[in-house]
C-alpha cells in the first residue's frame, strides 16, 4: 500500500475519532508538530531505520518524546500504532492528509503559495481574502519558495493551478515564437 493511501486512510479515522472527542484543532496541532520533528531529527529517523535499534528502544524513546512534547491521548495512540506498524515514516503525510481533511469537513480549502522568493506576510493576507472571495470557502495559505520561478506566483487550490510565473510566461513566449 502506498504512503498517499494509507495516509488517507489513517487520517480518515484519525478525523473520526477527534471530532467524536471534539479535538480536531489540539489533534492537527500536535500532528503538525510532530510531524515538522520527524523531519527536523535524522536522529530520530535513524532510529527508526537502523536495524541496531530494537523495538523497545524505539517505543521507549519515542513514548518520551510525546510524553515531553504534551500530546493528547489519542494524537499519543496514533502515533504509537504507526511506530508499532513499522508506518511511522508515514507521519508527515499523515499529519498534512489528516490537516486536509479537517479543513475540508469544516467547510475549508488550501491554497499552495509557490513564489520565487519568500513574500510578505500582507501579500499572503490579502491573497487568502481575494482566494476566499473566489472560492467561498475558508482558505488556509500553505506558503512555498521555488527560485526556479524567477518571478511571480504559482497557486493550486485542489487540481486547479493559477500560473503568474515568469517561468511559464517565458515558455509561452518561445512556444508562440517556434510556431510562428
Amino acid at each position: 500500500m502506498s504512503t498517499a493511501s494509507l495516509a488517507r486512510r489513517y487520517a480518515r479515522a484519525l478525523l473520526e475519532l477527534a471530532t467524536e472527542q471534539k479535538q480536531v484543532e489540539r489533534v492537527k496541532k500536535e500532528m503538525d508538530e510532530l510531524s515538522a520533528m520527524w523531519a527536523s531529527s535524522p536522529e530520530l529517523q535513524e532510529l527508526y531505520s537502523n536495524p541496531l535499534f530494537t523495538g523497545a528502544m524505539r517505543k521507549s524513546a519515542l513514548s518520551e518524546i510525546i510524553t515531553r512534547a504534551g500530546v493528547s491521548q489519542l494524537t499519543r495512540n496514533t502515533v504509537l500504532y504507526l511506530a508499532d506498524s513499522n508506518r511511522i515514516a508515514a507521519l508527515p503525510d499523515l499529519a498534512r492528509t489528516f490537516s486536509e481533511q479537517a479543513e475540508k469537513a469544516a467547510g475549508g480549502v488550501r491554497a499552495e503559495v509557490t513564489s520565487a522568493a519568500p513574500l510578505s506576510e500582507s501579500y499572503y493576507i490579502q491573497l487568502q481574502k481575494a482566494l476566499e472571495v473566489a472560492t467561498g470557502k475558508h482558505v488556509t495559505i500553505e506558503k512555498k519558495t521555488d527560485p526556479g520561478l524567477i518571478a511571480g506566483v504559482v497557486t493550486r487550490i485542489g487540481d486547479k493551478v493559477f500560473d503568474g510565473s515568469v517561468r511559464t510566461r517565458l515558455a509561452d513566449l518561445k512556444d508562440s515564437l517556434k510556431s510562428a
